[in-house]
C-alpha cells in the first residue's frame, strides 16, 4: 500500500498534483491528512479545492483540537503539561523551551492509526515489515528532516529529494501547470513560525486574534512549573511584538530581488 502524507502545504500538495498527473508513480492508494483542527482557515479551504483535484481518496483525522488541549492546559493524553514546545523564561533570568510531542500527537500517531487501519490491521495486532510506503512531502532544501520511520511494517519515502525539487522547484511546477498558489499549512499559534510566517498570521485578523488569546493563555503554565511560557521567541507577549521589516523601517536593502539560494555555492 502506498500512502501520501499530506500537509497541504506547498510540497505535500505538490507530490499530490504529481502523482494525480502520472508524473511520480505507483498511484497512492490514500493521502491521509491529520487535522490538528488549528489551522488557518485558507489552509481548510485549500484542502476542500485539491481534494476535488486528486483521483485518490483523501481521508482526514484528527486526534482533537490542539487548540481545546492548550486552553485546557493538557495533552491528548489528559496530563497536565503541554505538547507544544512554548518558549519559557525562568524567574532566574534563564531561558528555555518546552517538550515538543504535537507533532507525534497530532500528526504521526493519528496517520500511522489511519494506516493500520486501512491497512486492515487491528490495533497491537503485528503487520507485515514493509506492508505500507508513505510519501512524504519533503524538498531538497528541508533535506536534514527526513527520518526512517520507526516502524518495521512502513517505509518512508521522499519523492521531491528523488526528483532534486526543493520548495521553489515546487512553486514553480504549480505556476507551470496553472495550480495556484498553496497558502503555508502550520498550526495558528506554531512557536517555530518565523517573523515572515507571524506577519502571514496577523495579516488574518481572525487567525492572529487567537494566536494572540492562546498566548495569554499560556502565559502561566500548569502543575509544577514556574517559568512564563511565550509562543514568540522573543518572550515578550505576542501583542507587543514589532513584526515590521528593517525596509519599512526606513532601512535600505541590499537586494533588489528575492534570494536565489546560490549564497551558499
Amino acid at each position: 500500500m502506498h500512502i501520501l502524507s499530506l500537509g497541504a502545504g506547498v510540497q505535500s500538495s505538490t507530490l499530490a498534483l504529481m502523482a494525480a498527473r502520472g508524473e511520480i508513480g505507483p498511484m497512492p492508494d490514500a493521502a491521509i491528512f491529520a487535522d490538528t483542527q488549528w489551522e488557518p482557515r485558507k489552509v481548510y479551504e485549500w484542502l476542500d479545492w485539491l481534494e476535488t483535484q486528486l483521483p485518490f481518496p483523501v481521508v482526514r483525522v484528527t486526534a482533537g483540537s490542539l487548540r481545546d488541549a492548550i486552553v485546557q492546559k493538557q495533552n491528548t493524553t489528559g496530563q497536565r503539561f503541554a505538547s507544544i514546545p512554548w518558549f519559557v523564561r525562568n524567574p532566574d533570568g534563564t531561558h528555555g523551551m518546552g517538550r515538543r510531542q504535537c507533532t507525534r500527537e497530532y500528526k504521526i500517531d493519528p496517520i500511522n492509526k489511519e494506516k493500520r487501519r486501512l491497512l486492515g490491521y487491528e490495533p497491537r495486532q503485528r503487520i507485515p515489515v514493509g506492508a505500507c510506503t508513505t510519501w512524504i512531502g519533503i524538498s531538497t532544501d528541508e533535506a536534514a528532516r527526513m527520518k526512517p520511520s520507526r516502524e518495521r511494517w512502513n517505509v518512508n519515502k521522499y519523492p521531491l529529494i528523488e526528483a532534486g525539487m526543493s520548495r521553489g522547484h515546487c512553486l514553480a511546477w504549480m505556476t507551470w501547470h496553472g495550480y495556484p498558489q498553496p497558502p503555508k499549512s502550520s498550526c495558528i499559534g506554531c512557536p517555530y513560525h518565523s517573523d515572515e510566517e507571524w506577519r502571514h498570521v496577523k495579516a488574518d485578523p481572525e487567525a492572529w486574534a487567537d494566536a494572540v488569546y492562546i498566548d495569554g493563555v499560556i502565559r502561566k503554565p500548569a502543575g509544577r512549573f514556574v517559568g512564563e511560557q511565550f509562543a514568540h521567541a522573543s518572550r515578550k507577549p505576542l501583542a507587543e511584538v514589532d513584526f515590521t521589516t528593517a525596509e519599512e523601517n526606513g532601512q535600505a536593502t541590499l537586494w533588489d530581488e528575492e534570494c536565489e539560494g546560490m549564497c551558499g555555492v
